[in-house]
């Protein structure tokens, strides 16, 4: 090979190592990869608008409030709420008890924790809390009507009769409380008893259609069809009214009764 043929080869060798370095990615000049956008809370407005929102759309909204911010004690405590109203009960205790992990003294959670165990039918896990929330505010009926209700679950009567009666003397005539002793009396079989206070109750501007009806379901209990059948006709669509009705006669005739249905079945679920 004469000089200048392997010059030229040297010449293209280079050229071809230069043209490969060529199409190798510079690292200095490659884009830099955009940051994650870091999730913030939702605003005031819109949080105010998922209040009004259903259950359901509740509660992934205020989990998802409180995966962005783990320490927010509002979006467990709402989340914790809107589970317990979709039934999910465990993951409710279960929410609210996370609260209070990182918000030893937030009475909201307390009760949330013993709301969702009284609704799981385990209120001997929620008393502790209940009993934390009414030391915490002495004056707050709710916290003594639950544990009222807690109370009476767990087969202690004279408590829970002290605590209601408390709550009485808070709230005078408050709905939700006569409605729990009245509810207490009629689990065991004593809808005479009932039947006085739910009347007190559904007399209250706040008392709601679900103590209406219980007091329809006193009234039937009782004998007293006719003021019964008067306020499910008024606060029911007439299928519902029909079926509730046929209960209470079947229950108070005592042919073909299932002793398997519950207030809650009496009430349309």
């Amino acid at each position: 090979m004469s000089r200048t043929t392997a010059s030229i080869a040297i010449l293209l060798a280079l050229s071809a190592t230069a043209a490969q370095a060529a199409v190798l990615p510079d690292p200095a000049a490659a884009p830099a990869q955009a940051a994650p956008v870091a999730r913030r809370p939702a605003t005031a407005e819109v949080r105010a608008a998922y209040d009004r929102a259903d259950a359901l759309s509740r509660s992934m909204f205020w989990a998802d409030q409180a995966d962005i911010d783990p320490r927010d004690p509002i979006a467990g405590v709402k989340a914790a709420q809107a589970m317990r109203e979709l039934g999910q009960f465990d993951q409710a205790a279960e929410t609210a008890q996370g609260v209070l992990l990182v918000q030893p003294e937030n009475v909201e959670a307390m009760l949330e924790v013993g709301k969702a165990h009284i609704a799981r039918g385990q209120a001997f896990y929620g008393i502790a809390a209940l009993e934390q929330a009414r030391n915490a505010r002495p004056g707050d009926w709710q916290a003594w009507s639950l544990l009222g209700t807690a109370y009476e679950q767990v087969r202690r009567p004279d408590d829970a009769r002290a605590a209601w009666a408390q709550a009485l003397a808070i709230s005078p005539d408050n709905p939700n409380v006569l409605t729990n002793m009245a509810i207490s009396a009629m689990i065991q079989g004593d809808a005479v008893t009932a039947e006085p206070l739910l009347r007190r109750a559904a007399a209250q501007p706040g008392a709601s259609l679900k103590v209406r009806l219980n007091f329809a379901m006193a009234l039937g209990l009782t004998g007293k069809m006719g003021e019964a059948e008067q306020i499910l006709r008024r606060d029911l669509p007439p299928e519902a009214a029909d079926a509730n009705l046929q209960w209470l006669r079947n229950r108070t005739g005592g042919d073909g009764v299932d002793q398997g249905r519950t207030w809650g079945s009496l009430q349309g679920g």
